[in-house]
């Protein structure tokens, strides 16, 4: 079946669900959430997969070991494509994102010395520029007040090295295009428009070659 958005009933579960975040309140409609909300995002994953490859939702309850707040359940659906992309719904809209979020050490360090280089540092500025003006944001994630050690507060590109996740994002408000086809055409038009951004990190970081913690 052909992906035809999010009803208007997905974000009335999590306008609701914001206001009565509670068990009683997601077991008695568990039926709204799988029919409104996660059966078109599977739809949307299928769809997605001859070109993004396969994607993953993530589960809708919190982990609330180590957080104050003991809210049982996310007030959003988010789903994470192996080809990288990240896409979710909420309350508040449409959200899509593509990147690396969070750099682990190894990871860190061979973005910071692609960053310094001449060739590949000026590559990723000329990707940042053309992935904005396609629409999406570009913005660094956990981002050092100053220099990381061993580089020179005066580098050219110091905004970029200071960055410890460098991720493309962008959001849409709700809206009657919610639930229609164009919610498609923008999550694809946003997967096209970020994929610069996700291939130079490839090419000059790629994954963690670090033991799992």
């Amino acid at each position: 079946m052909t992906f035809q958005g999010w009803p208007a009933e997905a974000l009335d579960f999590y306008e609701h669900l914001e206001a009565d975040n509670s068990k009683t309140f997601w077991q008695s409609h568990k039926d709204q959430y799988d029919h409104a909300v996660r059966e078109p995002m599977e739809r949307l994953l299928d769809e997605l997969e001859p070109g993004f490859g396969p994607g993953k939702i993530f589960r809708p309850n919190r982990d609330v070991r180590f957080s104050a707040d003991k809210s049982p359940y996310k007030t959003h659906i988010g789903a994470h494509l192996e080809a990288g992309g990240y896409v979710q719904l909420s309350a508040d809209g449409l959200a899509c994102g593509n990147g690396l979020y969070q750099l682990a050490p190894d990871q860190l360090e061979r973005y910071r010395a692609a960053v310094a280089e001449d060739v590949s540092g000026a590559e990723l500025e000329r990707v940042v520029a053309a992935v904005r003006e396609a629409g999406p944001q570009v913005v660094g994630r956990d981002s050092l007040k100053s220099a990381p050690r061993g580089y020179p507060k005066d580098h050219p590109r110091i905004e970029l090295l200071r960055h410890k996740g460098l991720v493309a994002w962008q959001e849409w408000p709700p809206g009657a295009w919610l639930g229609t086809r164009t919610a498609y055409r923008r999550i694809t038009g946003f997967l096209e428009a970020s994929q610069p951004l996700k291939d130079w990190l490839d090419g000059h970081v790629g994954p963690s070659e670090l033991p799992p913690r």
